[in-house]
């Protein structure tokens, strides 16, 4: 058993996508639907609580979506899309075009947003931000390890998974519903906690600003739906050397490296290209870069659609 494990992970590093049919649609909440997405050969790729998948859509557009079935099932991915009415693309084309049935290319599963070892968990999303936190929340309990929810929204039926959730979990979630309740007093939750417990938040901006006033930082992980607004050193031009093709490529001051690559006949797999999702992840095997993601790059790393260089010449493994 434990050959074939290891087999199975080998061929699944060996390849960058793997292949899936839209097994059905379901809707989960006011304006959000779960897809369903089947392996349509081998078992799909392994995955943990946090991780998440580009998918490429046939109007070839590629977006991101945490991960939010369950990671024993190898057969089905399960992810869940909000319609926005200020889309670029992506939720507008699977709210109105995608059906059943349907072959879709998706990349291997990433994770940004670990769940490290505690001995209590204390779990805050924010409407479509539960997606990532709801297989944190059952591997925890799972485990027999301390953990609760906070699920915030506007009402309930505009929450995603609500239902599932507290009919799982009981008064493990509590359900904090703002148009009549207002919202949760997340610096008295704190004043409850194990003082060695994590907390991880997940959802729009105001609440992560709030959980950040109320949880002490060594103890809060966080993940972004959009980047934070920063200030940087205004950009220059610097030279990209691919490795492998021995070519250089200039990258001006007002261009980003992602770009500048795509261009100069490099092109580079790409997503949210604002520094949150990590598709456009390169490694950097001379100079120094200048990180701009929200992501925190590994050393050795960096992410091509928001970070440059401190150093004059960078040379990538491309």
């Amino acid at each position: 058993m434990q050959h074939a494990q290891q087999a199975q992970q080998a061929q699944h590093t060996d390849r960058t996508t793997q292949q899936v049919t839209l097994d059905h649609i379901e809707q989960v909440a006011e304006d959000v639907v779960a897809l369903h997405l089947r392996g349509a050969v081998d078992p799909l790729a392994p995955w943990e609580p946090g991780a998440h998948i580009d998918v490429a859509l046939p109007n070839w557009l590629t977006r991101q979506y945490s991960l939010c079935g369950d990671p024993a099932d190898r057969e089905t991915y399960r992810i869940a899309v909000r319609y926005d009415p200020l889309s670029r693309g992506g939720s507008e084309y699977i709210h109105r075009f995608l059906r059943r049935g349907r072959t879709l290319d998706v990349s291997l599963p990433r994770n940004h947003f670990p769940l490290a070892p505690a001995p209590e968990y204390l779990f805050v999303a924010g409407g479509i931000g539960v997606t990532a936190v709801l297989p944190m929340l059952n591997a925890a309990i799972t485990a027999g390890i301390p953990a609760s929810l906070v699920y915030v929204g506007r009402s309930v039926s505009t929450m995603p998974f609500a239902e599932e959730l507290t009919a799982r979990y009981g008064d493990r979630v509590r359900i904090a519903a703002t148009r009549d309740q207002g919202r949760p007093d997340l610096a008295a939750l704190s004043s409850t906690l194990n003082p060695r417990a994590l907390i991880y938040c997940c959802g729009p901006a105001s609440m992560l600003t709030a959980a950040e006033a109320a949880f002490p930082a060594d103890r809060l992980r966080t993940e972004r739906f959009h980047p934070q607004p920063r200030q940087f050193a205004p950009a220059t031009e610097f030279e990209a050397m691919c490795a492998r093709s021995g070519r250089t490529v200039r990258v001006p001051a007002d261009e980003s490296l992602l770009d500048a690559l795509t261009h100069a006949g490099h092109p580079v797999a790409s997503g949210c290209r604002e520094g949150v999702c990590g598709s456009c992840e390169l490694t950097v095997l001379e100079g120094e870069p200048d990180h701009r993601d929200d992501i925190g790059a590994p050393a050795g790393r960096m992410y091509a659609c928001v970070s440059r260089a401190r150093s004059a010449r960078l040379v990538l493994d491309l």
